[in-house]
């Protein structure tokens, strides 16, 4: 796996750290810099939970499952097995930038997705691997895509290594997801994608960023790669043909396409998301409209992001 090199908490002061100038008092507390090796006094704690988009499938001749979006959260366990991270400090008066990555098409890797804001360290998820096919190979990313991409630390996992011939042939490999390394293809059988991790930040249990399955071969007649849990479905299987799509605002990764499928390409990746959960206590603005604040049943509120937009609090 690739090293990440934007994990909380803050980075010290040093080469590449940025300073924030003090933002005078807030509740009472001074607001320092994080970049003054202070601890800064929060205005408020905030969960969060930051999923990218997924990578599209490999498409015709050997088409192979794409890696999921990388996987980061507070509330829980991150991607690749990681323990649950520090929440973020954010503080009134300031805006914050969402920015909610697509999943990619014809046949190319994900779009990160992040959190920024000038008084935090940027939390960003990284777009998941596109699948490799007989015109192309396989790219890291938050899960990596198969045949031989790398996942993301501390957001997925890898995608399988080998076809089932070889790292050339048909049936190929699933995607990796955020809990699980894809599986190889075996037989005649297109190998699953890897599975991703469940939240209940929302307020109800989601499973996000699972890997999507690998394609086949028409004239074999055998079973596509099934898809990881919350992501794609599998590649083509000799009889319907079409890879299928990773799920919408999940981040999952798309199957892989089959060997004489039309189109050609794999099934696209699924578009990612970020959840907000904060106190009641705090008030929010949200926007476009097309994002959501709602409630949660622990008596805090959710804002919702499936695009682009921010929150601005106080």
């Amino acid at each position: 796996m690739k090293d990440l090199d934007n994990l909380l908490p803050l980075k010290p002061e040093g080469k590449g750290s940025k300073k924030i100038k003090n933002r005078g008092k807030s509740f009472g507390y001074q607001i320092l810099g994080f970049g003054s090796g202070v601890a800064a006094a929060a205005a408020f704690e905030v969960d969060f939970l930051v999923v990218a988009g997924g990578g599209a499938g490999g498409g015709y001749n050997h088409g192979a499952g794409a890696g999921a979006g990388g996987f980061r959260t507070s509330a829980g366990t991150s991607g690749g097995g990681a323990s649950a991270e520090c929440k973020l400090a954010l503080n009134a008066g300031i805006t914050y930038t969402i920015t909610v990555g697509a999943g990619g098409g014809g046949q190319a890797s994900g779009s990160d997705s992040s959190i920024a804001g000038s008084d935090i360290t940027t939390v960003t998820s990284a777009g998941g691997g596109r699948g490799a096919w007989s015109g192309g190979l396989a790219q890291d990313g938050g899960s990596g895509g198969a045949i031989g991409g790398d996942g993301t630390a501390n957001q997925g996992y890898d995608g399988a290594t080998v076809g089932g011939c070889n790292p050339n042939r048909y049936p190929q490999g699933g995607g990796g997801g955020a809990s699980a390394a894809g599986t190889n293809g075996a037989g005649t059988t297109g190998g699953p994608g890897g599975d991703g991790v469940a939240s209940s930040i929302s307020g109800s249990s989601v499973t996000y960023a699972g890997g999507g399955g690998g394609g086949t071969y028409k004239h074999h007649q055998a079973g596509a790669g099934t898809a990881g849990s919350g992501g794609a479905g599998g590649g083509g299987n000799g009889s319907c043909g079409q890879a299928q799509p990773g799920t919408a605002n999940t981040g999952g990764g798309g199957g892989g396409g089959e060997r004489q499928s039309s189109p050609t390409y794999g099934g696209l990746g699924g578009s990612g998301i970020v959840i907000l959960r904060y106190p009641n206590t705090m008030t929010g603005s949200i926007s476009p409209g097309c994002n959501t604040i709602g409630c949660h049943p622990g008596c805090k509120k959710v804002a919702t992001f499936t695009v682009d937009g921010e929150l601005a609090v106080s």
